[in-house]
Formats: C-alpha cells, sequence, structure tokens
C-alpha cells in the first residue's frame, strides 16, 4: 500500500451475505472499492430468471450493490455532503438500498422476484453487455464502488460428494449450487462448468492494480472457492502486488461444509489453488481456541505462505461478521506494516 494513496484501491472477492459483509466492512476503509461476484447461483430468484433468459444470475450481484450504496460508511459520507448542501442523499440512498432488495409478494409470476434483479437484467438487456450494465446500474443509482462480475457467463458448479453411496469411498457427481449446498452427503471438491471459463477481464485488471485484495468470507464451495477456479483470475491474484487477506468463515454451513473446523477450510482451499499465496489468514478468536487447535491453524495459513490473525470479529451471540470489528483489525494490519518509504515488507516465501 503506498503512502501516497489518500484512499486504498481494495478488491473484495465472494458472493452473497458474505460479499455483502465484507463490502459493509471495507467501506470504512476505502470508498475505491470493486467487488468481484460469483455467477453461479442457480436458486431462488436468480434461477429462475437465468433459466428463463439465459443470462448470468443477478441476485449476488444485486446484493454487492446494495452493500455499496447502504453501508454505514457510506451513507455516513452522504449525510456529511447533505449538512453541507441541504441535499437528502442519504436519505435517498437508503430508499433506493430498500427498493432494490423489495421482493414481489404474492402468488404470481412475479412473486419473490426483488426489484433489482429484474432492474439489472432490464439494463443488460437492452445495453447487450453484464459489465456495462453493471456500471450503468451504479450511476444511476450514484453507487460509489464497481461491481464486476467473476465471469461474464453463467457458471455452473459440480462437486464431488461421498456419503451418498453405500460404498462411502465412492463419491457421486452433484451438479448446481443449491444442489451442492444441500447435499446430505461430504463435498470432497467442486468444479465449474464450462471447464476453464473466461474471466472478467476488467476484474483482473482491478486485482492487478489493488492496494488490497479480501477474499471470503462465504459459502465456501460456492461462493469462495470459485474464484480460485477461473485460470486468468487465479493468476491475476498470483501475479498481483496487493497484499491479499483471506478472511474464514465463523463456523461450518449445514450442507456444505457440515462439521469443518477452521483448519478444514484452508487445507480445502489449498487443495484447489495450492499455487495461492496469501498474506494474512485472519478468523475469529471464539472460533480458534488458543493452544493446539490454533496452532494447527498456524501451520495451514503456512500453506500459502501466510500469517495467522486471531481477532473478536463477530457479533456477539451470532455466528456473523460484524463489519466495524472486521475493518478494526484489517486497519490495524495495513497501519502496523506501514513503512515509512511506502513500500511493503516482503512476503513470506515457501520453503
Amino acid at each position: 500500500m503506498t503512502a501516497a494513496a489518500s484512499h486504498p484501491g481494495i478488491v473484495a472477492l465472494g458472493g452473497g451475505h458474505g460479499l455483502y459483509a465484507t463490502l459493509t466492512a471495507m467501506r470504512y476503509l476505502s470508498p475505491d472499492l470493486t467487488a468481484v461476484v460469483t455467477v453461479a447461483d442457480d436458486g431462488g430468484s436468480s434461477g429462475r430468471l437465468r433459466s428463463e433468459l439465459d443470462v448470468i444470475p443477478p441476485g449476488d450481484l444485486r446484493m454487492a450493490l446494495a452493500a455499496l450504496l447502504v453501508a454505514p460508511a457510506a451513507l455516513a459520507d452522504r449525510a456529511a455532503a447533505d449538512a453541507a448542501t441541504g441535499g437528502h442523499r442519504a436519505d435517498d440512498a437508503k430508499l433506493w438500498g430498500d427498493l432494490l432488495q423489495h421482493r414481489f409478494g404474492g402468488h404470481g409470476a412475479l412473486a419473490g422476484h426483488p426489484i433489482g434483479n429484474l432492474f439489472l437484467l432490464g439494463l443488460i438487456e437492452m445495453l447487450g453487455d453484464p459489465e456495462a450494465a453493471l456500471t450503468k446500474f451504479g450511476e444511476l443509482f450514484d453507487i460509489t464502488g464497481t461491481v464486476l462480475p467473476m465471469s461474464t457467463e453463467p457458471l455452473t458448479i459440480e462437486a464431488d460428494v461421498t456419503g451418498l453411496e453405500s460404498d462411502p469411498r465412492l463419491s457421486r457427481s452433484i451438479r448446481g449450487q443449491v444442489a451442492v449446498a444441500t447435499t446430505p452427503g461430504k463435498v470432497r471438491r467442486v468444479r465449474l462448468l464450462p471447464e476453464a471459463p473466461p474471466a472478467s477481464a476488467q476484474a483482473c485488471e482491478a486485482i492487478a492494480a489493488a492496494d488490497l485484495v479480501v477474499l471470503g468470507p462465504g459459502s465456501w464451495f460456492s461462493s469462495v472457492i470459485p474464484h480460485v477456479l477461473v485460470p486468468d483470475q487465479l493468476d491475476a491474484l498470483i501475479s498481483t502486488s496487493a497484499r491479499r487477506m483471506l478472511i474464514v468463515n465463523l463456523a461450518p454451513e449445514p450442507g456444505e461444509t457440515p462439521g469443518f473446523s477452521v483448519e478444514r477450510h484452508l487445507h480445502v482451499l489449498h487443495a484447489h489453488a495450492d499455487r495461492l499465496r496469501i498474506d494474512d489468514v485472519i478468523v475469529d478468536e471464539h472460533s480458534a481456541p488458543a493452544g493446539r487447535e490454533r496452532d494447527h491453524l498456524v501451520r495451514a495459513a503456512a500453506l500459502f505462505g501466510a500469517e495467522l490473525h486471531v481477532g473478536d470479529i463477530a457479533v456477539p451471540g451470532k455466528h456473523v461478521h460484524d463489519p466495524r470489528r472486521v475493518a478494526d483489525v484489517v486497519e490495524r494490519l495495513i497501519e502496523s506494516d506501514a513503512h515509512p518509504s511506502g513500500a511493503r515488507p516482503p512476503r513470506r516465501e515457501l520453503a
């Protein structure tokens, strides 16, 4: 991170509620944010629209846009501008954010569709380009930051799952994000279809130019790991000079990661991308008790050349990340490595 940069350029990768939380946290640190979003969802409104229109699923993209629009730090910036100009930007932003997330009720064709999904797909049809539509969407709603798809074509997740056959050694292929997230078996490995999908060139450029790249938290097999399964994007993550941080889930997720320890999350990610290097692995202190378990985590983080950092980053009593606390931990890490010259310390090399 350069000393000359007043606001670090931050790229956050993920999907769904996990990415929403990360974007909310990072907005405390900088308005220069880029969200890179998974496009493999096939459930709910996104699944229906994807099936009917053969487009990238809009739901996670919509949530990322809404996060940038109504993050507390973003609303505070707008409120400060309102105080100076007598405007109502903060109130308008909150209203627009609620509108984007509002789902139609009833039992007809529109039931369950968020307004933001339909609005975004309308722009995609009109402009003929998902990235152009996302840019225009941000302009129309005065959103600070950028949202990009991981790939400009819809992707499908396929998983190897054990525990579904009478022989526990046998695995079965399960296809589709919803099926993978709800399978009663144990997910061993995931892949994307088509294989080696094209990456968003803009996303790769943002990763290359970033000061900080953050991966996770989120649904591990369907929102986090897919980001390292797109070859060009993985290459960008490997070659970037940005500081790279991984924020690990607070608890196992039913269906995808039942019974997973924090250490297991790291081993599974490494199994899918053993070339990936990370600078910092951040975990919650309550999910990584001191002692042998934390020692194992230190070794697991070292697989990526990373240092383990443990902090209080959860909403008390809930398995939900607290954006303000996450931002504080990330900010302390950045400041602890600050050099008068602006140069970053050398990366830890793997043996």
